[in-house]
């Protein structure tokens, strides 16, 4: 059976949430071992024994955070690694993140899969809350993931 970690920077919870409702849709897809987990916690070590990783973090400035692009940049070496992204955002910002660091990963971690298109979350201010909708949309986010890495359709 599959198993996912689900990797999240977060500062105010918005994303922490979205991690959560992920992984909720990545349980009931059928992965029977899914770990959401803080970036600061996070070694590579550990994920390296994942079959997949999803990672996210807020828009931050148009792009990911430096905790986010630098996880993204060790994946390197991880050959064969499935992988998805997600973010927050605010305004007009709708999956600037998101995009940055799927080139990111092509360009660091040629080797890595991308599993599905990254995810936007909506956001209505910087300390929340999370609009309307979206964490249903999240928790779908997840139900693809499962469906990807070997869960049940």
């Amino acid at each position: 059976m599959a198993n996912v970690a689900v990797v999240y920077e977060s500062k105010y919870g918005n994303t922490k949430m979205v991690a959560e409702s992920i992984a909720e849709g990545i349980q009931e897809g059928g992965v029977g071992d899914v770990l959401v987990l803080h970036i600061g916690n996070a070694k590579l070590s550990d994920l390296a024994t994942y079959d997949a990783l999803v990672i996210g973090g807020p828009n931050h400035v148009g792009g990911a955070t430096r905790t986010v692009k630098k996880l993204i940049s060790s994946l390197g070496e991880s050959s064969g690694k499935l992988v998805a992204v997600f973010d927050t955002y605010m305004g007009k910002d709708v999956e600037k993140a998101v995009n940055k660091m799927l080139k990111q990963l092509k360009e660091k971690a040629p080797e890595i899969e991308v599993i599905t298109p990254g995810l936007s979350v909506l956001v209505t201010g910087m300390k929340g809350p999370i609009a309307d909708g979206e964490l249903r949309k999240s928790k779908a986010f997840g139900g693809t993931i499962a469906a990807r890495v070997g869960g049940r359709s």
